[in-house]
């Protein structure tokens, strides 16, 4: 069986985490410009299924191809690390400003591949220009216009988005977790297909997928202004991902499958029916001192004496 027990994911977690705050800034960069090019790849794929099918469902369930090339290559996505960095410094195994310096650098290299592939996007659909949107790239002008307008309901709409944000970030996580709980490349895939699938279905707010769609649409000829991009989207998507990230997969998961340390090892009992032996004593006679040796020593037996010759005996007669 390839299935991972949830303890396990966690450590797996945490070793991944503490991965990523010690991986150099090349890779970083190199990581990151990848994971945000991938992603919009994926989302461009998603949107002419969508297009063409005139099924959202459709597109939703091709999305996650993107998502799954970026967990199986190991490359660097912010949203993902919202959820691991943060365990990995409570478990004081990353600093705060090696999570810091993470989120910043994929952040930002997670933008320039995005910008970089809509820039591609909008020469493709257009060949450079020469010719009228297509009905692909009228769509990226929607979306792009669609995700800015929320203002327009007050504060009520940027609590909808910022909520919507927890939720998309929610389930992009845990297919960042799920693709932990197998050892096969097939179930890898499986499992983060599943959560990715279910966030762009529902519509929700993903940063990364925003750095794509908006300028791509504005590179198009969306009505949408930079600060439009920045202040009404980016940066509340970016702070409700962090929330669903972190709080709702990272933090949650960690305390609750948190690896408990390895009881040390005892030294089996001795059983209670067998008595205990006698320790063994060495006692010391000590030399008896040398007079009293020669005192002690038998005194030699007197010989017999010689018994009278004849010629004695007659004399003494």
């Amino acid at each position: 069986m390839d299935y991972v027990a949830p303890s396990k994911v966690v450590s797996t977690m945490l070793d991944a985490g503490a991965a990523k705050a010690a991986a150099s800034l090349r890779d970083l960069v190199i990581r990151g410009f990848l994971s945000g090019a991938l992603l919009g790849f994926a989302t461009s794929f998603a949107i002419t299924t969508t297009v063409q099918t005139t099924l959202p469902i459709a597109g939703a369930l091709v999305f996650p191809v993107g998502f799954v090339m970026i967990v199986l290559l190991g490359l660097e996505l912010v949203t993902g690390n919202f959820a691991v960095l943060p365990m990995a410094m409570l478990d004081k195994r990353a600093t705060f400003w090696q999570v810091a310096r993470n989120f910043g650098v994929v952040f930002s290299a997670n933008l320039a591949g995005s910008l970089f592939y809509a820039w591609l996007l909008c020469i493709s659909l257009t060949m450079a220009g020469s010719v009228p949107p297509d009905a692909v790239a009228n769509k990226i002008v929607a979306i792009a216009q669609t995700k800015t307008q929320f203002p327009q309901y007050g504060l009520a709409g940027l609590l909808g988005v910022f909520v919507r944000s927890i939720l998309c970030n929610w389930m992009v996580c845990l297919g960042v977790v799920m693709a932990m709980t197998s050892t096969s490349t097939v179930g890898k895939i499986a499992a983060a297909w599943l959560p990715v699938f279910v966030f762009f279905a529902h519509g929700y707010e993903h940063s990364v997928v925003n750095m794509f769609v908006i300028p791509a649409g504005m590179m198009l000829g969306a009505k949408v202004t930079f600060a439009d991009w920045w202040l009404k989207n980016q940066l509340p998507v970016t702070a409700g991902n962090f929330v669903g990230g972190c709080v709702f997969t990272g933090m949650a998961l960690y305390f609750t499958h948190k690896p408990k340390p390895e009881p040390a090892a005892e030294s089996p009992a001795r059983p209670e029916s067998a008595a205990p032996l006698p320790a063994p004593s060495l006692v010391l006679v000590p030399d008896p001192p040398v007079l009293e040796l020669l005192a002690s020593e038998p005194e030699p037996a007197e010989s017999p004496a010689p018994e009278p010759s004849l010629d004695e005996a007659t004399d003494s007669a």
